[in-house]
């Protein structure tokens, strides 16, 4: 089974002026495909752009608000600006609290305080480790020179004494 073909632009471009493809009835003459304007683009977006208000247009329309005196006049100025009363409500209470421009991207994380002194714990930890291991490995090679020279090594007692 063979996949149709998909139509070319410039094939669909014909077929909206109304020119057909070979093989079909009478084409329609260009002039009067020029003749009729094609009409706008009336498609719905697929995601709408989200607006974003800058502080100080924020800070014009609280002032706009308040300065409304007669009923009517502030819905008559979130209508002139395109903005819904939540609007209005939401930037009022950022006013009480402080109306500032938000910082955008991802939040800084709070530094540990725990976390330098953990660093330098960690880094001594290495330390006497290596100064362990470095110790064992000297015993052995001692044991292990003694042994080829003959020698007896003495050995520690239970309470750190050698005999």
């Amino acid at each position: 089974m063979t996949r149709a073909k998909r139509a070319t632009p410039k094939a669909r471009l014909q077929a909206v002026k109304g020119v057909e493809k070979a093989g079909g009835s009478e084409a329609v003459p260009e002039a009067s495909a020029k003749a009729a304007p094609m009409p706008p683009d009336s498609e719905v977006r697929e995601r709408p752009i989200r607006r974003r208000f800058t502080v100080d247009f924020k800070r014009r329309i609280l002032k706009e608000a308040a300065a409304c005196t007669l009923p009517g006049d502030v819905g008559a100025l979130l209508r002139r600006h395109g903005l819904y009363y939540s609007n209005l409500t939401s930037w009022q209470q950022a006013a009480a609290v402080g109306l500032e421009p938000q910082r955008r991207g991802p939040k800084p994380r709070e530094k540990n305080p725990l976390s330098e002194e953990v660093a330098r714990l960690e880094r001594e930890l290495r330390k006497a480790n290596a100064r362990a291991d470095r110790a064992e490995r000297l015993v052995v090679l001692q044991k292990k020179v003694s042994e080829l020279l003959g020698m007896a090594l003495e050995q520690p007692n239970e309470i750190g004494e050698t005999r």
